[in-house]
């Protein structure tokens, strides 16, 4: 099992920069790939940018945030980022860190990270 916890979130104007944090317990950080997710006031989690496998290769991202959002990993110090830049109103959300085993799929989550984009 893996816990989560998200850091860097915070009131930030349309335009700005963030870079979220997610750190990772246990010594097989290795072997779980990771995403980031936001949930809005009043709508569902929605997947924002993701790893592949676990790896740290190939990344994949949400439309809304190609070209903004760059997410990356460091093994090393346990720990997945989330480069936000160019944040849009739109972008406020509590955004979530997300530990998915492979194998076997279970997944683990983070408490979240508020961050609010004022226009």
């Amino acid at each position: 099992q893996v816990q989560l916890v998200e850091s860097g979130g915070g009131l930030v104007k349309a335009g700005g920069s963030l870079r979220l944090s997610c750190a990772a317990s246990g010594r097989t950080f290795g072997t779980y790939s990771m995403a980031w997710f936001r949930q809005a006031p009043g709508k569902e989690r929605e997947f924002v940018a993701g790893f592949i496998n676990s790896s740290g290769g190939t990344t994949y991202y949400d439309d809304s945030v190609k070209g903004r959002f760059t997410i990356s990993r460091d093994n090393a110090k346990n720990t997945v980022y989330l480069q936000m830049s160019s944040l849009k109103a739109e972008d406020t959300a509590v955004y979530y860190c997300r530990a998915t085993r492979i194998p076997g799929g279970s997944n683990y989550w983070g408490q979240g990270t508020q961050v609010t984009v004022s226009s």
